[in-house]
């Protein structure tokens, strides 16, 4: 029983990482691969290792070591992957790296710069006779 659940566990979690992995070829800058990469390879991945963690599980014995250090992973993996993405998203945008020209609103450059708000975001001026 345990086995058919990783299997289905560990399937589900490779459909994940194959939809993160479309979405890093697919998505049009670095900001939306980073989103793909972040949500659905980790949560692909975290279920890979899941899956693991029930297949290695040890019946009345317990968790295995097998367990444990997948487990371990998958804690390891939830923390340190939002990190990165931000400080990757953070690095490349301080760094110049432009939006996709159909990008809707930048909240991060209105927080930065204030004073002048980015082009797409303002409001066009309505002077009637014009």
């Amino acid at each position: 029983m345990n086995e058919i659940a990783a299997q289905w566990i560990i399937g589900i979690g490779l459909a994940f990482n194959l939809f993160g992995t479309i979405g890093l070829v697919r998505l049009p800058d670095v900001y939306n691969r980073l989103q793909a990469a972040t949500k659905c390879v980790t949560l692909g991945t975290c279920m890979i290792l899941l899956g693991v963690l029930v297949g290695a599980w040890g019946g009345h014995a317990g968790i295995t070591a097998m367990g444990a250090k997948a487990a371990l992973c998958a804690v390891f993996l939830l923390l340190t992957s939002p990190v990165a993405a931000h400080a990757i998203a953070r690095g490349a945008y301080r760094s110049g790296v432009r939006l996709w020209e159909k990008s809707v609103i930048d909240r991060y450059g209105e927080d930065i710069h204030p004073e002048r708000p980015p082009a797409e975001c303002s409001e066009p001026d309505e002077t009637p006779g014009v």
